[in-house]
C-alpha cells in the first residue's frame, strides 16, 4: 500500500455540497432564471446527458432500455504513447461515443512505478478497462495497483470493473467522495445504461464498480520511485474534478477541466469555478505537461483552453450587464474572436455552443444578483 500524507492546509472536498443541493440553491437565487435554467439543464438523463447532442438525448429519452443478452466485444487495440520517464497514454480519437468507437472516447493514462502500475481514469466499459490491461502488458509485467478516478462522468470510470476482475476486488480505486457518492447513486447507473445506448450496446457486461477510497487536497501517494500528488480546486467542469500530478514527471491528469479540442460538457460545471481551477492549479503545480480526458496533452492546455471559454463567458457577463436578452447572445458569442477560431475544428462545437452560451448566460445572470 503506498504512504499517503493528507495536506492539513486545503478544504477537505467532502465539503462540497450535492449538485442537486447545490443546484437548488443557486436557482433560489435566480429569480429571473429559474425555468430557463431548469429547462436547459432538464432533469435526470436528459439534462446530463444532453451534452453529447440534441439526437443522443432524444433517442436516450424516448428509448427503453433493453440491455444485451451477451457482453459486446472486445475493443480494438490502440498502442501507448510514452509521454514522460513513467507515463503512458492510450489515446481517444473520438470526443463522442457511437457504436464504431465503441465508447472509446476519453483518453487513459497509466503510470509505471516501482511498486507497480497506477491507472489514471480507466475508461468507458469492461472492454475498454480489458483493451487498457493489455496494453499495460505489453508495456510491463508489473501489476496495477490502484486506479484514480477523475470525476463521475461515466467515460472515466466505467472500466473499473476489468481492473478490479483481473486484479482483485480489493484494488484500491481512488476518487474525491463527492465523486464516490455520484457513481453510487442515480449518476452511475444513468451512465452506464446511457454508454450502452449510445454505443448499441457495444459496452454491454459492463457493471458499476465504484471507487472505493476517497481522496483529499493535497494528500500524497508514494509509489516508491514516483510520487503522486492530488489537486482540488472547487467547482470547474463538475462539483468533483480531482486532478493527478506525477511529481518526478512534471505531469498532471486533469480530467476533463481543460480539453485539447473538444467542447466540454459545462451542465455540470461553471464558468468562473473553472478560471479559479486553473489559476490555482497553474500556481500549485507550476509548469507541467497537462494530460486531459479529451486531446492531446500540452503545456499551454489551460491557457489555449481557458481563452476559448472566456470568449463565452465574459460576452455572457457583458451581455448580462447590458440587458441583453438570451436569444440574442449566441451570435455575439460566435462573433468573439477566441471563440470564432475554435469553431470550425471543434469536436461538438455545433450541437453544444447555444447550449453552453445558455447555461453560461444563466450563471452571469445568478451572479449578478
Amino acid at each position: 500500500m503506498p504512504d499517503l500524507t493528507p495536506h492539513q492546509d486545503r478544504p477537505d472536498a467532502r465539503s462540497l455540497p450535492d449538485l442537486a443541493r447545490a443546484n437548488g440553491a443557486a436557482a433560489d437565487r435566480d429569480r429571473s432564471g429559474t425555468a430557463r435554467r431548469r429547462f436547459i439543464l432538464g432533469l435526470g438523463q436528459a439534462g446530463l446527458l444532453a451534452a453529447f447532442g440534441a439526437g443522443w438525448s432524444a433517442r436516450l429519452v424516448n428509448a427503453q432500455s433493453t440491455p444485451a443478452v451477451t457482453p459486446g466485444p472486445a475493443m480494438r487495440d490502440i498502442a501507448p504513447q510514452q509521454l514522460s520517464a513513467h507515463v503512458w497514454m492510450i489515446f481517444a480519437d473520438d470526443g463522442f461515443p457511437n457504436p464504431r468507437n465503441q465508447g472509446m472516447m476519453s483518453n487513459l493514462f497509466f503510470v509505471v512505478t516501482r511498486n507497480g502500475v497506477v491507472v489514471l481514469d480507466s475508461g468507458s466499459s469492461l472492454q475498454i478497462g480489458q483493451m487498457a490491461i493489455r496494453m499495460i502488458r505489453s508495456i510491463t509485467p508489473k501489476p496495477v495497483i490502484a486506479v484514480f478516478n477523475s470525476h463521475f462522468h461515466g467515460d472515466h470510470w466505467l472500466g473499473n470493473q476489468a481492473f478490479a476482475e483481473a486484479f482483485g476486488k480489493d484494488l484500491p480505486i481512488y476518487a474525491l467522495q463527492p465523486c464516490i457518492e455520484r457513481i453510487q447513486s442515480y449518476d452511475g447507473k444513468m451512465w452506464l445504461e446511457a454508454m450502452e445506448q449510445w454505443t448499441e450496446h457495444a459496452t454491454a457486461g459492463t457493471v458499476i464498480v465504484p471507487p472505493n477510497q476517497s481522496v483529499v487536497h493535497g494528500q500524497t501517494f508514494s509509489f516508491g520511485d514516483v510520487t503522486l500528488r492530488m489537486h482540488f480546486y472547487g467547482h470547474a467542469h463538475t462539483p468533483a474534478d480531482l486532478c493527478v500530478e506525477v511529481v518526478e514527471d512534471q505531469v498532471t491528469q486533469i480530467g476533463d477541466i481543460a480539453m485539447g479540442n473538444r467542447i466540454a460538457n459545462m451542465d455540470d460545471g461553471s464558468y468562473p469555478g473553472t478560471f479559479r481551477y486553473f489559476d490555482a492549479l497553474a500556481s500549485a503545480a507550476g509548469e507541467q505537461l497537462w494530460m486531459p480526458g479529451h486531446g492531446q496533452p500540452g503545456k499551454d492546455l489551460l491557457v489555449n483552453y481557458g481563452n476559448f471559454l472566456k470568449g463565452i463567458w465574459e460576452t455572457c457577463v457583458q451581455a448580462v450587464e447590458d440587458g441583453t436578452p438570451l436569444d440574442q447572445v449566441k451570435a455575439l458569442v460566435l462573433s468573439d474572436p477566441r471563440v470564432a477560431a475554435r469553431s470550425k475544428t471543434m469536436q461538438g462545437f455545433d450541437d453544444n455552443i447555444g447550449k453552453y452560451t445558455s447555461l453560461a448566460y444563466l450563471e452571469a445572470e445568478r451572479d449578478a444578483f
